[in-house]
């Protein structure tokens, strides 16, 4: 007789990273291979053992859980514009049955209970179920077909920012704790016109801006270069709106501080979007 379903799981440690909302992390982590993450596994259940002689692996699988997601969808949208939708089993969407997820990410170090990880599309907090080292013998086919993928023609952008936006950005990480860099680079790296899907808007020949949270990330679109460049940040607030005493996301202060040359008045956008 077969056993039945597992009732229930215990997670054997969690992601630490900067990562924490859906739109800051990759759809796959090789398009990110530098950005890093923490696995922190739980303490008094031996695990130090269980990791002995996962350090020689270059790579690992990593089993986690989808936490954020509450629902599944039958067929969901790929993240490609004008493509149909598909099968969720078709694809890498989290939107899954039983919310479990399955990235290869390449293991840096191990320090105790610690896991240093780089190349990953996890997001802080995120469980993890369980732990496996990557075998290419068994575990890579590069002659395998992909599917409705393999008629996809996905063309990476490179994104660039100028100098007063990079100035711009590090100082909302300092004291917003937001990564701009890091947004732009999941979010505009494909599709990086594709209002339907994204918070974009288009503001001129070429210009654009995204929504990334309270903060708009101006850029311009080299379609033939494929370079997207970001010129400037702006608070999303407009200038009533940043008066108020409402402050539903707790940022403004950090808003009102920002440089002067970023005057709320003067900004075009109507307003923050949650």
């Amino acid at each position: 007789m077969p056993r039945g379903p597992l009732s229930t799981l215990e997670p054997i440690g969690w992601v630490s990273c900067p990562q924490r909302y859906r739109y800051e992390a990759p759809r796959q982590g090789v398009l990110l291979p530098e950005t890093e993450a923490v696995i922190q596994l739980r303490d008094g259940c031996d695990f130090e053992s269980a990791l002995d002689g996962l350090e020689g692996f270059e790579r690992i699988w990593v089993i986690f859980e989808f936490h954020l997601n509450e629902s599944w969808q039958p067929r969901v949208q790929p993240p490609r514009e004008g493509e149909p939708r598909r099968g969720v089993f078709a694809t890498r969407s989290p939107h899954r049955p039983n919310r479990i997820g399955l990235s290869c990410v390449r293991l840096l170090s191990i320090d105790g209970l610690q896991l240093t990880v780089a190349g990953h599309d996890l997001l802080d907090r995120t469980p993890v179920w369980d732990l496996k080292p990557y075998v290419p013998y068994a575990d890579a086919f590069a002659e395998a077909g992909s599917g409705w993928l393999d008629e996809v023609i996905s063309t990476r952008f490179d994104i660039d920012f100028t100098p007063d936006a990079t100035t711009d950005a590090a100082w909302i990480l300092e004291h917003g704790g937001l990564d701009c860099v890091n947004f732009a680079r999941v979010q505009l790296m494909s599709d990086p016109t594709d209002a339907e899907r994204k918070r974009i808007t288009s503001t001129g020949p070429d210009t654009y801006s995204i929504a990334y949270r309270t903060w708009r990330l101006d850029y311009t679109v080299d379609g033939a270069g494929k370079l997207v460049t970001v010129v400037g940040i702006r608070s999303g607030y407009d200038a009533e709106a940043l008066d108020s005493d409402e402050d539903r996301h707790g940022d403004k202060p950090v808003h009102r501080a920002y440089p002067e040359r970023h005057d709320p008045s003067k900004l075009a956008d109507p307003g923050p979007s949650s």
